[in-house]
């Protein structure tokens, strides 16, 4: 019999990169992302469902965006082509990196004939896992706006919300009940607003469990309840260790892939822009391993593939055993008064593009599962199964560095937030002005649309480590301007250029029922 339950949770999201022209490093984030994480992930789940030895169960978030960007026409029927652009480089190889390179060939001619099996679309493949009891999916804040820095106006942690539940249910057909709360951030209150929306259960660093009002009996071992009758599970540092850190954990074994050596650095410019490719940038063709901690970047071996798929199975053997011997640990500690709940959550992109490994690490996991008595369990399942809760108060957290919000909240970046609350106040005025006027909502909603996209967290998260610091900056200011024009439009009465709004329109067209009830006045009540 299990000792108890582990819950893997994975966050699915990117930041809308939609653009009209092919080619950009934003839309490589998405294709490389489609290649690299969600088909992997989707045929290892599969194929591990299929087989009546294993039971694999997962909570997988899918953001409003990434939804989006998996829904639209334009990305995925460029997906082809990129692939194919990737094989065709690849023939460029140094020698000494030909077996890698074909083993990558393989698998990018494996991934675009699942691709095609799937007819281009993933969403109804999630759709499907989530009818047959193998994923739990879950929806994130529309935009994942970091909420905590939100909260005033309290409209834009409603709209986040919102939208977030409307757009779930118009991709998913049905309505979420788990939500992935950006960064796993939380502020006291968060917990009433998510219940409006229908949202029942998140999860929270630990320290928003431990420091919880009365202290959990069980730690971050059980679900707790808030005041607000959501509940709320903790991540296990213990779990989760092995697994994401490259230093300490399991996508550091020299063997592995290395994720910072790229072809699109080694090749020469003029071959690069043959392929239409501009600059040198990472293009998703890694053929290094990580190799000894003391080898430099320019120094890394050559990938063995073989070698690391026997890594891969002693890793989650490794894995399984050292979650054995913890629910047992638990067991014992919480005294048998109920089975012990172990909750690893990860970012998805994690498994296949960080390391490359990743999702036949989690398929693996899935195969050894069984031999070893570990039942794997979704947030949904295990909720289900614990009619009792104790009720607990949810302190303030997040996953971030510092487990608070300074990591978006600093130099870098704090500018950045009084254009959220000016943009916010402005589009309660323009709702209040406009709202009820069907021939203005369609710039209305445009404005929304900027708003939304301005309050993504990923900006903020980019201009703090410092990568692609000038994109982040171009992207706040783009959707600034673009809200600002729409709202001097509409108080104006001066429809914008046609021109203009017919790009602006094009481009940025997620969302398009948008609900624009949560920046409407809400009506008094008389006594």
């Amino acid at each position: 019999m299990a000792a108890g339950h582990l819950a893997l949770v994975l966050h699915g999201h990117l930041p809308f990169v939609r653009r009209l022209q092919a080619g950009s490093l934003q839309e490589d984030w998405f294709h490389q992302a489609v290649l690299e994480s969600y088909l992997p992930l989707l045929h290892h789940l599969q194929r591990s469902a299929e087989d009546p030895r294993q039971a694999p169960a997962l909570s997988l978030s899918l953001s409003p965006t990434l939804l989006a960007m998996l829904a639209d026409p334009l990305l995925c029927d460029r997906f082809p082509g990129w692939v194919a652009c990737r094989q065709r480089l690849l023939e460029w190889a140094p020698p000494e990196h030909h077996h890698a390179a074909a083993h990558l060939g393989q698998q990018l001619e494996a991934m675009l004939a699942f691709w095609r099996q799937l007819g281009g679309r993933l969403i109804p493949a999630f759709q499907e896992l989530q009818r047959q009891g193998v994923l739990d999916l879950l929806t994130c804040g529309a935009t994942h706006g970091y909420l905590p820095l939100l909260r005033e106006p309290r409209s834009a942690v409603v709209a986040q919300l919102r939208i977030a539940v409307e757009h779930h249910r118009r991709h998913l057909g049905c309505a979420p009940l788990g939500i992935w709360l950006p960064e796993c951030a939380y502020f006291e209150g968060l917990d009433r607003l998510m219940a409006a929306e229908g949202l029942r259960y998140a999860v929270l660093d630990a320290h928003g469990l431990l420091q919880a009002l009365p202290r959990p009996r069980y730690s971050i071992y059980a679900p707790i309840c808030s005041p607000g009758a959501v509940a709320f599970v903790g991540r296990d540092s213990t779990a989760t260790l092995p697994v994401w850190s490259a230093r300490d954990g399991y996508p550091g074994q020299p063997c592995y892939r290395e994720f910072y050596r790229d072809l699109g650095w080694d090749l020469p410019l003029e071959q690069l822009q043959e392929m239409a490719i501009p600059n040198a940038r990472p293009l998703g063709l890694k053929l290094h391993a990580v190799g000894l901690p003391s080898c430099p970047l320019a120094h890394k071996p050559p990938y063995v593939p073989e070698n690391a798929e026997v890594q891969v199975q002693a890793d989650a053997e490794d894995y399984v055993q050292g979650r054995v011997r913890q629910l047992r640990q638990l067991q014992l500690a919480m005294g048998g008064s109920q089975p012990p709940l172990v909750v690893a959550p990860f970012d998805a992109e994690l498994f296949g593009h960080w390391w490359y490994e990743g999702p036949r690490f989690l398929a693996a996991l899935w195969r050894e599962a069984p031999h070893h008595q570990i039942r794997f369990t979704t947030l949904r399942r295990c909720l289900e199964d614990s009619p009792q809760l104790q009720l607990c108060r949810p302190a303030p957290s997040s996953w971030g560095q510092g487990g608070y919000h300074a990591y978006w909240l600093n130099d870098s970046n704090a500018w950045a937030i009084p254009l959220w609350h000016r943009c916010g106040l402005r589009m309660e005025s323009l709702a209040a002005r406009h709202g009820h006027h069907e021939q203005r909502q369609h710039l209305l909603r445009q404005a929304a649309r900027e708003l939304l996209l301005l309050q993504s967290s990923d900006w903020s998260f980019i201009l703090r480590s410092g990568t692609t610091t000038d994109l982040a900056r171009e992207q706040i200011h783009r959707h600034v301007e673009r809200f600002q024009t729409l709202a001097d439009a509409l108080d104006s009465g001066q429809a914008p250029p046609p021109d203009w709004l017919k790009a602006v329109e094009a481009e940025d067209n997620l969302f398009p029922d948008l609900n624009l009830e949560p920046w409407l006045p809400v009506p008094s009540t008389s006594a």
